[in-house]
């Protein structure tokens, strides 16, 4: 009993403890303060305030406000300010970024001790300036777990307003969201975990001091938790002092605990701390007393704006009563002159003395002397709205919103795969125009689209309900959400009702795009197969979103906020990616963006300029990355179509690397073919021939001692030369069911025709690397053979539908408008027609479109998917499509000891290629000897690099409208841009 009585004795103490640890285990060990304070005896302080009058030295602790969008005038009543009461700093509202900058500039060539320039840029500069980079809001950021990215952004805040000569800002927010009705703070705030807000607003805030602007965290002693706008009356903080400590101010300890340069108090009614009424922002206990002694915070402590409503005193001193209260600046003043003037008075009448007007001051000229205003710079205009928008500032941003999306419901369908057994629809609620989001789902799979306004009909509701029956997925896009509480977050009833009949009667993945508070508005979207919140609606999250829709990244967030039961503060399922493509630019992946584009579009405008084609298409990748996707000129030279990215292409002989060698691949791996067996085993009709002796591995590295080619389309000619009327006919019938193009069809049986001419066709006499399409056409047979599936079918359900390369196909005039795909050559010698839509080779042709050396047409977007899958050595989307070992086997060099290059299918570098000179290489002389691909007659190029996990794709028509125009051989082009890639790599800043 006794031995009972001491354990449960030691074990209340060691509760004890442990809980006091973890309470304070977050906050950092005391340091001496901001950094700023040790210059208060700075030889430029003393200067500065030994030549200030009092006045000048009371208006040192004024910020006046501009609005660098209004005109002229009111900038010219501010320098007459300036230069009459010298206020000690100026806050920036709304503005341009030029206008702005030239602005701050004026107003510091008229002040005799340079301003402060504060901003209110809680999510960046364009909080307050208009194109800029928007930043996540905080309750997104609430959302990250990697520190990293969180005081880069800080570090990006800081540079940005530097650049415009701004030093201070009025953020972070450090305020606990533990009311979600709150209507001034709600999303403003990291979330209603005290440490996570904590932690976000010092890794913000060091972000911003290490870069050399001095962060203001508000809004103390915390408005997390209020019911009203202090900017229309004084809000109530109903708690008691010990729930404060625990809570409200808890982030203010860490901060000041961890140094932060600066604080601001807002106007709050707090009766535990001051229960005279007096504003927080005004009264002496709280900030004297419970700020500065008790809480122990040394640097700057600013007011919120002091013209609120919820600040308002009797006899309209509210400046003087906040610098008696403690305050070192008042933001916001709408009369400085008369403020000068209320604060004179009372130095007269002893309210306030002299002493503490000094010390004030001087920490105002410390914290100048510290952000470097002592060397003051006008800030440079040029180019000024480029450089805020720097690639660097967007891959921050890009690291965040990806941090940040979470993942609160996932019943096995994120990320979305098998993608061939889908048939996909995608519904927005709030929106009906198609923007950002479905295009990005449609770089991955075949999608339709649907859209549902807020305010939409019954009718309209059953109808779409009806048509998406026809769908086994449905991601449904939730937009049109309000930033605060009121109206239910701005959400209709029917769009709530919609959302919850489609999840009642489909498969559906729920993207929320907006506050996480709006879902518990939702009723069942709980079940949901998946949930993303993505916090936020602009173009680049719904990028993002989609591309985690698809497995292109992990999710990581955690909620930051409870929404209701079903979503408590802190949950979050982690989401593995697939290895599928990310879309993102170039400088995420080690590349200038601005050098890439200078060098591509020179060598595209050059080609174009030079007619060595029409229009063309380029896209790069790079670590699964597609950073570059761009389109040049037009269909035809009569520049009546523009090149979009969706256009499909004849691939030509790129088709032997994306249609029968993927599939040999899978039957290598499937171990129904040898690569070292006899051709014959696979090729009856070879049987008995020498060329039926040779290995698989002979034929598909050129060295079968075939032919180059066989014009199979003269074997079909009269006595005259004219197309035989036995072997063609100008339309179809039951004996003439092959379509060779728009106005011609072959006879059933000209086919045999054609492979018993590759059987008898007589063999080189020596056994060389000649590149040769006649193996290829062989291979679609082969396939068929073996897997008793016809060849399309089998690429298409094996290959291209898991990869979602929906637009690759054989004969796409079946399959897609005309309009959209890009005409080739205009055949004047045997098809006699514009060809669009059919296969520009004649072999091809001959076999109804359908053949493993031609025939293929698809977008840049699909070609690339096929190829990054080579590239990930055979896995891509969630599947493994080639075992590594086959792949590896296909894309070496077969025959190192010889002239061959070649590896399976695949070609490769020139021998001693990083030996040439740029005109004589093939491909870029910097491509690595791993690395491998193809082209294609019509203009085509695929090449990949896994040395450095490039990707480069090269789409044109050069044939058109004839195959005589050498120009893009000539001008080096392809292999020009190519070597561009990885100039850009090394030349990268590091």
């Amino acid at each position: 009993m006794k031995i009972s009585s001491q354990f449960k004795i030691v074990s209340v103490l060691l509760f004890f403890f442990v809980s006091v640890y973890c309470l304070f285990a977050e906050v950092p060990p005391a340091q001496p303060g901001p950094q700023f304070l040790m210059l208060t005896n700075d030889q430029w302080v003393n200067e500065k305030i030994g030549q200030m009058t009092l006045e000048e030295k009371i208006a040192q602790l004024m910020m006046v406000t501009v609005y660098p969008r209004q005109s002229e005038s009111a900038k010219n009543s501010m320098i007459s300010v300036i230069e009459k009461f010298r206020p000690g700093g100026i806050l920036v509202m709304q503005g341009t970024p030029v206008k702005t900058a030239r602005w701050i500039n004026e107003f510091q060539e008229k002040s005799t001790v340079p301003l402060f320039v504060a901003i209110d840029g809680e999510w960046g500069i364009s909080m307050r300036m208009d194109s800029t980079i928007k930043y996540p809001y905080a309750q997104a950021l609430g959302a990250i777990k990697d520190s990293t990215f969180i005081y880069q952004m800080g570090r990006d805040f800081a540079q940005q307003m530097k650049m415009m000569g701004i030093q201070m800002n009025f953020a972070p927010v450090a305020d606990v969201s533990t009311n979600p009705q709150n209507p001034v703070i709600n999303f403003r705030s990291f979330g209603e975990d005290k440490v996570n807000v904590s932690q976000k607003a010092w890794w913000v805030a060091e972000g911003m001091q290490d870069g050399g602007v001095i962060p203001v965290a508000k809004h103390f002693p915390g408005h997390g938790d209020s019911e009203t706008d202090s900017h229309h009356e004084l809000p109530l903080i109903n708690h008691s002092k010990e729930r404060i400590d625990l809570v409200e101010s808890f982030p203010f300890r860490f901060l000041t605990e961890s140094g932060i340069a600066g604080i601001m108090s807002a106007h709050l009614n707090v009766p535990a701390l001051d229960n005279s009424g007096t504003p927080s922002s005004l009264s002496t206990k709280i900030i004297d007393g419970y700020l500065r002694k008790e809480i122990g915070f040394k640097g700057l402590v600013i007011t919120d704006a002091i013209n609120m409503k919820g600040v308002r005193t009797d006899r309209g001193n509210a400046e003087l009563e906040a610098l008696k209260a403690g305050n070192d600046m008042v933001e916001f003043v709408p009369d400085i002159g008369k403020a000068i003037a209320s604060v004179k008075q009372a130095l007269s009448s002893g309210e306030i003395t002299l002493e503490e007007i000094e010390n004030k001051c001087r920490r105002v000229l410390a914290a100048k002397r510290w952000v470097g205003l002592h060397i003051y710079e006008p800030a440079n205009t040029k180019n000024l709205t480029a450089r805020l928008n720097s690639p660097y500032f967007e891959v921050t941003n890009r690291k965040l919103i990806k941090s940040a999306l979470t993942v609160l419901v996932n019943q096995n369908v994120l990320p979305v795969e098998d993608l061939v057994n889908l048939k996909i629809a995608s519904v927005t609620l709030g929106s009906q125009k198609l923007a950002a989001f479905e295009n990005m789902l449609d770089k991955y799979a075949d999608v339709d689209h649907f859209f549902l306004s807020k305010n939409a009909t019954a009718r309209e509701m059953a109808d779409l309900r009806k048509r998406l029956d026809n769908y086994n997925l449905v991601i449904a896009g939730v937009q049109g959400i309000n930033l605060y509480p009121s109206g239910k977050y701005g959400t209709s009833e029917m769009q709530r009702n919609a959302l919850a009949d489609f999840i009642r009667d489909n498969n559906v993945i729920t993207v929320f795009f907006g506050n996480a508070y709006a879902l518990k508005h939702f009723e069942n979207v709980h079940h949901a197969k998946g949930l993303i919140v993505a916090y936020q609606n602009n173009q680049l999250t719904q990028e993002l979103a989609a591309q985690l829709v698809f497995g292109a990244f992990d999710a990581s967030g955690k909620l930051p906020v409870t929404v209701d039961k079903r979503f408590p503060c802190g949950v979050g399922l982690s989401v593995t990616g697939n290895k599928t493509f990310a879309y993102s630019i170039p400088e995420e992946v080690g590349m200038d963006s601005k050098m890439l584009a200078s060098r591509i579009d020179s060598l595209a405008i050059l080609g174009i300029e030079n007619s060595a084609y029409p229009g063309c298409q380029v896209l790069i990748a790079k670590d699964g990355n597609v950073v570059f996707h761009k389109c040049y000129g037009f269909h035809t030279y009569k520049q009546e179509q523009k090149v979009l990215p969706g256009n499909l292409y004849d691939w030509a002989s790129l088709t032997k690397v994306t249609g029968p060698l993927p599939a040999l691949m899978k039957l290598v791996d499937e171990k129904k073919i040898d690569l070292d067996a006899p051709f014959s085993n696979y090729w009856p009709a070879f049987n008995g021939t020498e060329r039926g002796k040779l290995p698989v591995r002979d034929f598909l590295t050129h060295q079968a001692r075939l032919p180059a080619w066989i014009p199979f389309w003269r074997m079909g000619l009269d006595e005259e030369g004219k197309l035989s009327r036995e072997v063609f006919s100008d339309h179809p019938s039951a004996g003439f069911s092959v379509r060779v193009s728009e106005h011609l069809y072959l006879n059933n049986n000209f086919k045999q025709a054609i492979l018993d001419t590759i059987k008898n066709a007589k063999s080189l006499p020596v056994k060389k690397y000649v590149y040769s399409d006649l193996g290829f056409h062989l291979y679609p047979d082969i396939i068929a053979n073996l897997t008793n599936v016809p060849y399309e079918e089998f690429i298409k359900q094996n290959i291209h539908g898991p990869l979602g390369a929906y637009s690759t196909t054989y004969k796409p005039y079946l399959h897609f408008p005309l309009d959209n795909i890009i005409p080739t050559e205009t055949d004047d010698f045997f098809r006699n027609e514009k060809l669009r839509g059919f296969v520009h080779d004649e072999g091809a042709a001959m076999l109804g479109g359908v053949s493993g050396n031609a025939g293929l047409f698809g977008t840049a977007n699909d070609l690339a998917k096929i190829f990054q899958m080579y590239l990930q050595k055979g896995y891509f989307g969630g599947k493994r499509f080639i075992s590594e070992k086959t792949m590896n086997e296909f894309i070496r060099r077969q025959f190192p000891d010889s002239n061959n290059r070649r590896a399976l299918g695949f070609d490769k570098p020139l021998v001693n290629n990083h030996r040439n000179k740029l005109k004589d290489a093939y491909p870029a002389v910097d491509a690595s000897k791993n690395s491998f691909g193809h082209t294609g007659y019509t203009g085509t190029m695929a090449w990949a690099d896994p040395d450095n996990g490039t990707l480069f794709i090269f789409l044109s028509n050069r044939v058109h409208p004839t195959r005589d125009n050498l120009q893009l051989f000539n001008l080096n082009i392809r292999t020009a841009m190519h070597q561009s890639i990885y100039d850009c790599l090394a030349h990268f800043p590091r």
